[in-house]
């Protein structure tokens, strides 16, 4: 059985590679994804006072520092029984929103847009944020410097930095902002709502204006039917930052709707010994395997699950952008993986929107902005969207406040299962026997992947089992000296 494999994989947080074995005839018998990275956190911070853990997770990634900061935040103030006041809940939406803001612009116009704007085979040695920039003009690469630096500021005023902030404490945020600072985010805000129009029109010109483009994102070889998962408030609409989490099926019937605190009861975590990431399911409908369909407890997560999960959209702009969506791609839900990055859009003109008014609200100002935690410590979940979808964090501590277990269901562990079938699935669509295995055709596979923005650096905390693991010794010639391997098949 011969075998190809992409090793790094291309525009991606962290490190994997995708392994692909054809069978005699040259026809794709499996793929799969191989995540090579061991993080640890969920161990290493046991025996650590539960209020260290908004300081520690940050740490997971430098991509989605603020997500861990604030699921680490709601999770202290659960384990605590505290309520943050009005004012520093309105105050960590609005440090959240900025996030979004910066996260989604850079996947989208760094790790996606080489495929769209450049095309899927085009020179590898263009095919990168420059070519887009080269491509589209020196002006349009100023404003996205732009407009990612604006959202940082905005993280970096509130949360001391803008990588690695803290602001969040048990109970509210270490500091309000001031009426100068009001006023210097409501601008940057505005700004942001102006660039999400000119980022959803530069998808429209370059993307859907072009056949072959929307015939790929909408074929069968990016199209894979699962269910899907999300925050929502209480009118069903998109929250990145509180919520319930609704959970639909294939069709787009609602099949859960739960409070955070709940999750246990509806997502196990599966673990095989290939694989340091957990393969997280809907135990409803149990683990079958990686198949896709209404029996597969299968679920994704992501800007397209969010809003195959919403109703709509809680800002104006937002919601005309969402509704053209389902009616170019033919209605809810969507299962064509690469309409990831038009959702990815739809939420960053959200993300822009709900800034905007956060920061005309004057409440963000009162000084008023921490409950001091009274009540004896004991466990607590909390749950943000980070932009790559639903991130658990679940601690448990002694009375102490002493951390005895920790529990973290990151974005791309929930999207795992799906990542490794949407990779085998595009393989099988693309390499067949006879045809040439180019680097522009394995490039696509890629892209099956890089839909998901998907985020190793975060993903791997626990060991399930001896790990696969192959190491090739060359000499300076390049041949091979010696092969050592475990578990390997």
């Amino acid at each position: 059985m011969k075998k190809i494999t992409i090793d790094p994989i291309t525009r991606l947080e962290g490190h994997g590679r995708i392994e692909i074995f054809l069978d005699d005839e040259g026809n794709v018998a499996n793929a799969y994804l191989q995540v090579p990275e061991l993080r640890g956190f969920e161990k290493f911070c046991e025996g650590r006072p539960v209020e260290e853990m908004p300081r520690i997770t940050p740490r997971i990634c430098g991509v989605c520092p603020s997500a861990h900061h604030m699921a680490s935040a709601k999770a202290t103030d659960a384990v605590y029984h505290v309520d943050p006041p009005s004012a520093a809940k309105k105050l960590r939406e609005l440090y959240y929103c900025a996030h979004m803001c910066h996260s989604h612009i850079a996947h989208f116009y760094a790790l996606a847009a080489p495929d769209f704007v450049l095309g899927p085979t085009s020179d590898p040695a263009q095919r990168n944020i420059l070519g887009v920039i080269a491509k589209v003009g020196l002006e349009v690469g100023g404003e996205v410097i732009k407009h990612r630096a604006y959202a940082q500021d905005i993280q970096a005023v509130i949360g001391g930095k803008a990588t690695h902030s803290v602001c969040g404490l048990p109970g509210g945020m270490s500091r309000a902002i001031t009426e100068e600072e009001r006023a210097d985010f409501e601008e940057k805000a505005k700004s942001m709502v102006e660039f999400a129009k000119f980022s959803l029109k530069l998808f429209d010109d370059v993307v859907l204006a072009n056949k072959e483009y929307l015939d790929i994102i909408t074929g069968p070889v990016y199209t894979m039917q699962s269910y899907y998962m999300g925050l929502v408030d209480a009118n069903n609409k998109v929250n990145f930052y509180d919520g319930d989490i609704r959970v639909v099926d294939p069709e787009g019937k609602e099949v859960s709707k739960f409070k955070p605190a709940d999750y246990l009861e509806y997502i196990g975590e599966h673990t095989e010994p290939w694989s340091y990431l957990k393969f997280p399911f809907l135990k409803k409908v149990g683990w079958k395997g990686l198949v896709e369909g209404k029996e597969s407890g299968v679920y994704r997560v992501a800007p397209l699950a969010r809003l195959n999960v919403a109703d709509g959209m809680a800002t104006p702009l937002a919601q005309e952008a969402y509704e053209r969506m389902y009616q170019t791609l033919g209605g809810k839900p969507v299962h064509a993986t690469l309409a990831t990055h038009w959702a990815r859009l739809v939420e960053l003109m959200y993300a822009a929107e709900r800034l905007l008014e956060l920061c005309q609200d004057k409440e963000v100002t009162d000084p008023n902005v921490r409950t001091i935690p009274t009540a004896t410590p004991d466990e607590g979940v909390g749950v943000v969207e980070a932009p790559r979808g639903t991130l658990f964090h679940h601690y448990q501590t002694d009375e102490r406040g002493i951390i005895k277990k920790v529990n973290l269901i990151v974005a791309t562990g929930n999207n795992h299962a799906a990542i490794c079938m949407s990779i085998k699935k595009a393989a099988q669509g693309l390499i067949k026997a006879g045809n040439v295995v180019s680097e522009g055709l394995l490039n696509m596979v890629e892209m099956a992947f890089r839909a998901y923005d998907p985020c190793l650096a975060c993903a791997t905390h626990s060991l399930p089992g001896q790990m696969p693991l192959e190491v090739i010794i060359y000499d300076t010639k390049g041949n091979i000296v010696e092969r050592l391997s475990r578990n390997l098949s």
